[in-house]
């Protein structure tokens, strides 16, 4: 099973006038490829870092200099509209000329997206596997070139600019992100927050104070700072802390407030009460004013584990709450993207009844397998390996026979998706 992999992940080279440089998304050939068959930056990281532990860092160091071309030298337009120039691309596509025997690049930055919408995580992705690209090998030289330094500042400035923001995190539109269709995750989600300070911690290791450095590491350690204690404070939520947003006040208008956010105690669902273990806890998946979306994610939970966004105590509660709801959490096909499913009225409101996105599938509660590299991250750091084994022992019993599918349906991942071979 390890060398079929090996197989499928070496045959979904995208080449480039000779150099690979990614992985396209699927070797889906039952139907139309639609993007399947390009280079997703976010989907490409998880495989960089099989072919860094692999001896292969050649085909990380081209992807990086290619989506750092792509950030710098395309124009990202949508309508009338130029995107910021720090952003990177969601995804591109390599199309080979057979008759000029030539190649060139289509990037994709939104605007043939679902949505139209600029992909927000691509630049932290980047960041961050350039850190990892550099530590893997021992050697800072190409995170040091000035190309790379000026692609770190494009995206560092682009997220520290000024605005009307009363909070350290980042203000959204729907489908930024892995989750790229609407699911009212609008506002300021976990998944971009973590994203957000672990980039911020690798850029201040690689960034140099000369040409204007110096003023953004001033700012990111700034950042960090008022981040670390945003999400800390106002995202986690555990047995005692749920009881205290029940008990809240509305209406209140002082500094002194407890109820920061005016969070109507209502708007509370129920299945948050029963979902909740007396030990352990989450960040949940959204604050903004007068609404906690209750929704837990799995990839900003285990980013913020990664990161160090959450405290040792915070580690050890997300870890418990996985170990006591896993039957929920990792059912019988690891891991499921949220938890738990939009459904009816809802799932109505929310999705827009959305026929891609039902109860129990895709972003609606689906097990993503390719999660498992941050759950397994998460395991280790947290000295929990035994849990990162029962769930590769699960992947193991099916992936193969099942043909490596994107996503499993179902309450407890039962359900295989017709989506052959996603690497």
């Amino acid at each position: 099973m390890f060398a079929e992999a090996w197989d499928l992940l070496h045959k979904s080279l995208v080449m480039f006038r000779g150099k690979p440089v990614g992985t396209i998304a699927a070797n889906d050939h039952s139907e139309e490829a639609l993007n399947y068959d390009q280079v997703f930056v976010r989907y490409f990281v998880p495989n960089a870092l099989a072919f860094l532990m692999n001896g292969e860092p050649e085909i990380v160091k081209n992807f990086l200099l290619k989506a750092l071309r792509l950030q710098s030298n395309w124009e990202k337009r949508i309508d009338n509209f130029s995107l910021g120039k720090g952003a990177m691309p969601a995804s591109f596509k390599v199309l080979h000329d057979p008759i000029r025997n030539n190649d060139k690049i289509m990037a994709d930055f939104g605007e043939s997206a679902i949505g139209r919408v600029a992909p927000v995580d691509s630049g932290f992705w980047w960041i961050i596997l350039l850190r990892a690209y550099t530590k893997s090998i021992g050697d800072q030289s190409l995170a040091e070139m000035p190309d790379c330094q000026r692609g770190i500042r494009l995206v560092l400035s682009l997220c520290l600019s000024e605005g009307f923001d009363t909070f350290p995190t980042l203000l959204c539109a729907n489908g930024f992100c892995m989750v790229d269709r609407r699911m009212g995750i609008y506002g300021y989600p976990i998944e971009i927050q973590a994203l957000f300070y672990m980039a911020l911690r690798c850029a201040k290791l690689m960034l140099k104070p000369e040409g204007g450095g110096k003023e953004l590491l001033e700012r990111v350690e700034k950042r960090l700072q008022a981040l670390n204690y945003h999400i800390r404070s106002y995202f986690w939520l555990d047995f005692e802390q749920l009881n205290n947003v029940y008990r809240y006040k509305t209406e209140e208008y002082s500094h002194t407030a407890l109820n920061k956010f005016n969070v109507i105690p209502y708007s509370i669902p129920d299945r948050v009460f029963d979902f909740m273990p007396m030990k352990g806890g989450y960040f949940i998946g959204n604050v903004s004013p007068a609404r906690m979306d209750f929704i837990w994610f799995c990839l900003g939970n285990c980013i913020a584990i990664l990161s160090s966004l959450a405290t040792h105590e915070q580690e050890m509660g997300i870890m418990d709450l996985l170990e006591e709801r896993w039957p929920d959490l990792i059912g019988e096909m690891p891991i499921k993207i949220a938890y738990p499913a939009l459904e009816g009225h809802e799932w109505r409101i929310v999705t827009g009844c959305d026929p891609k996105n039902t109860r129990w599938s895709y972003h609606i509660g689906g097990s993503w397998l390719v999660l498992i590299w941050l759950f397994t991250a998460a395991c280790i750091k947290t000295g929990r390996p035994h849990m990162a084994r029962k769930a590769t022992e699960l992947l193991e019993s099916r992936l193969s026979k099942d043909h490596w599918p994107e996503y499993y349906d179902g309450t407890f991942g039962r359900k295989e998706v017709d989506e052959c071979e996603f690497v």
